[in-house]
């Protein structure tokens, strides 16, 4: 199926296929990726792209794709070194028709890699811990960030964890640092219930605040990004007062609930 998109002229195929165990096909996927696009591109543009693509659907493996593969479009911009750069629909929805379900991108633009634009904080919780401490923890980094002036940003990672993020107008060893200090500050006050260590073993039961995500080589996953799994879940944006208020999980943000959503609050990520 040939269509066009702002002038570019794009060949889509397998528009029924299923990419989800639940029956989401890679047309619905392509729709989602088109109708969320005001908001998503935003976070995408002028940031090197991995996407982790899933050809014969979520119910195999998927792979990481990092450089532009072959028989990229030349319109598509790409990074001096090869990297994919997302910034119009028409890219977009050539990512989904390869069944590029998940999108991550760094916290640093192209080009300045030491000079990142935001720094996160990556809760991953070690079971039986899940969103409700996750909340927990990202309500008091909300707090601790605010005494330092800066405000804070909060996403569901559209599975069992959440990102929270604010901005940064230092260099990418100063914002490592600055996230790694905070977490060990709060591994200090509730070892219980927080870690800051990098080994799993002693997480059960524990949020890990991953301060390793602000170093320049890592990449999160992006706001309104897909997830792989059984069903298609969202990495989500969220209001303050919903994650005080909580009673979430990852399938409450779906496709489906994230347009619904947009249309009501527009980008809560947006810094």
């Amino acid at each position: 199926m040939r269509v066009e998109i702002d002038g570019r002229q794009l060949d889509l195929s397998n528009l029924d296929k299923p990419l989800y165990e639940d029956g989401f096909t890679k047309g619905e996927v392509i729709d989602y990726y088109t109708r969320i696009a005001p908001v998503l591109l935003p976070h995408l543009a002028d940031r090197p792209l991995t996407r982790i693509r899933f050809p014969s659907g979520t119910h195999t493996a998927g792979f990481f794709e990092k450089n532009a593969p072959a028989g990229t479009p030349s319109w598509i911009p790409r990074t001096p070194d090869g990297l994919i750069v997302c910034e119009e629909l028409a890219t977009l929805v050539w990512l989904a028709n390869l069944a590029a379900l998940e999108l991550h991108t760094p916290q640093w633009r192209v080009g300045s890699p030491d000079r990142p634009d935001m720094v996160v904080f990556d809760l991953d919780p070690g079971p039986p811990a899940g969103l409700d401490e996750c909340r927990t923890v990202a309500l008091a980094i909300k707090d601790r960030l605010a005494l330092d002036g800066r405000e804070a940003f909060a996403k569901t990672s559209g599975r069992k964890g959440m990102q929270v993020s604010a901005a940064w107008t230092g260099n990418a060893d100063e914002a490592q640092s600055y996230v790694k200090a905070i977490a060990a500050e709060f591994a200090k006050a509730a070892p219980g219930q927080i870690t800051d260590r990098m080994v799993v073993a002693g997480r059960t039961g524990k949020v890990f605040i991953d301060w390793s995500q602000n170093n320049p080589s890592k990449t999160t996953v992006t706001a309104y990004s897909l997830r792989a799994g059984p069903i298609p879940t969202v990495s989500t944006p969220l209001s303050w007062p919903e994650v005080a208020k909580g009673g979430f999980t990852p399938e409450t943000f779906t496709p489906a609930e994230t347009l619904h959503r947009v249309t009501t609050t527009g980008d809560l990520y947006s810094r």
